[in-house]
């Protein structure tokens, strides 16, 4: 029988397979690092469109928190201005008060009582003065009541005063003033 050597063939084998791996291996590790660096820039491009989008949002959020504080501000002035028109308007509107406050205190007042002194305090007025007698204080009183711009009157103090021969009465009333209607401010226009 003939003797055949397969070393050599083995050993070729064998070199050719090692050699066939450590190809297959330099070019699974350049795949590799071939798809790593591939997926790497892919992932930083996306990074960067993504950063470049936040900056465009960051951007106009700010525009947008500007025009906000811009508004806000607006707002605040407007409604200045509307506490404003509405302290003129209730001015304007209290103007022709004063003078029917003064016209009824006259057409209230009966003979022989004198004032002294009117304070008002928003709707409420106080009115001081002297009288001839305590029954002329309480027709005042009446006449109050009846006043189509007075209303409520309270009588505070009243006290005889002597004042040479004549004692007169000298008393405190406080009255509220009825504020003008709509219809009332549409009569004087």
């Amino acid at each position: 029988m003939p003797r055949i050597n397969l070393l050599p063939w083995r050993a070729e084998l064998r070199a050719k397979r090692k050699k066939d791996f450590l190809a297959a291996v330099v070019g699974a590790v350049v795949i590799g690092g071939a798809l790593s660096f591939g997926g790497k820039m892919l992932v930083k491009s996306w990074t960067g469109a993504q950063e470049n989008r936040n900056g465009i949002l960051r951007t106009k959020i700010e525009e947008l928190d500007r025009q906000i504080e811009e508004i806000n501000a607006l707002d605040a002035q407007k409604s200045r201005l509307i506490a404003r028109m509405e302290i003129i308007d209730r001015l304007q509107r209290a103007r022709p008060e004063a003078v029917h406050l003064i016209d009824e205190l006259v057409d209230t007042l009966p003979e022989g009582v004198y004032l002294t002194e009117v304070r008002q305090a928003d709707q409420r007025i106080e009115i001081k003065g002297s009288a001839q007698s305590s029954t002329r204080v309480s027709a005042l009183m009446r006449n109050v009541d009846g006043s189509d711009w007075l209303t409520q009157p309270q009588l505070e103090v009243v006290e005889t005063v002597a004042n040479g021969p004549a004692r007169d009465a000298s008393f405190t009333i406080f009255a509220s003033q009825i504020a003008m209607s709509d219809e009332d401010e549409e009569l004087l226009q």
